[in-house]
């Protein structure tokens, strides 16, 4: 398997569904040696590399109920509605460890996308050495313009993946995979809408052309993207994972139920299409 790769969307909340399909390939102890994610896939992707199986569903449902990781208060003390400090400081390292050794040793590598706020180019960053970089590049590449800060690092002002390259498939393709898993967080008919508020986007970010650009042209870049996969899905290169119908689940969702009934659609569509993905990674 050593030309496949796994290509993880972000999404938010919607980010359940990749959890739940995750939990059915470690059940099975499928493991692709390269998983490439932004956002919620970055993230969801480092509990896969770190081998917990259920690490992504009690992090996405188990504190819902914290107002540290999801409240207005958060927005009005920090002008973030998910407890940033929470999600990547608390969680990790005292409510629900991430296992960095196993993460450390893992033959499978982990490439987290971002997007640099002052050039609007897509940052990747591979085998993040320590867990304080681990969770800073995490924490970046989960920090979506209005709803969380910016994320200094490496002399570099960061953002939130999915606005440069929101699926990043091209990516894996560019590092040598000739065949890969494609995991979704839309149904495959959706089609991303232009930026709705590019005034108060250049007026609060105007310090970053970057960011104002890249955000202008996230759903010229999606849209693109998602044909591209469509196209290289019909010629045999492409195996993708996406919800059979429109979500009703938001990018921040509060309903438990919602979410636990998409982790559920997540690991039904995966059991489903087991046998052909076997198949798939199989083929020549």
């Amino acid at each position: 398997m050593s030309n496949t790769g796994l290509v993880l969307e972000g999404g938010g909340s919607r980010g359940v569904f990749t959890a739940g399909v995750l939990k059915e390939l470690m059940e099975r102890n499928m493991y692709f040696p390269y998983v490439i994610g932004v956002s919620a896939g970055a993230c969801n992707g480092s509990s896969y590399i770190s081998k917990q199986k259920d690490r992504n569903r009690s992090v996405h449902m188990d504190f819902l109920d914290n107002p540290e990781y999801l409240s207005f208060r958060n927005y009005v003390k920090k002008r973030e509605l998910f407890g940033m400090d929470f999600l990547f400081d608390k969680l990790p390292n005292e409510l629900m460890p991430y296992d960095f050794d196993t993460y450390r040793k893992a033959e499978e590598n982990l490439v987290i996308g971002t997007t640099d706020c002052m050039t609007g180019e897509a940052i990747y960053y591979d085998r993040v050495e320590r867990p304080s970089d681990l969770y800073t590049v995490l924490r970046a590449s989960s920090s979506l313009p209005f709803v969380a800060p910016v994320v200094p690092y490496q002399q570099r002002i960061l953002m939130d993946g999915g606005i440069a390259d929101p699926i990043p498939i091209k990516k894996s393709i560019e590092d040598g995979h000739t065949k890969n898993i494609v995991i979704l967080t839309q149904n495959r008919d959706y089609v991303k809408k232009p930026q709705s508020h590019g005034w108060l986007l250049r007026r609060k970010y105007r310090q970053y052309p970057g960011l104002i650009r890249a955000v202008e042209q996230r759903h010229r870049i999606y849209n693109e993207t998602l044909q591209f996969i469509r196209d290289e899905e019909k010629k045999g290169h492409l195996f993708v994972i996406s919800p059979s119908e429109k979500l009703d689940v938001g990018r921040v969702e509060r309903s438990k139920a919602k979410l636990e009934a998409l982790y559920e659609k997540g690991q039904a569509e995966m059991q489903k299409q087991m046998e052909a993905l076997e198949e798939f990674v199989q083929s020549n």
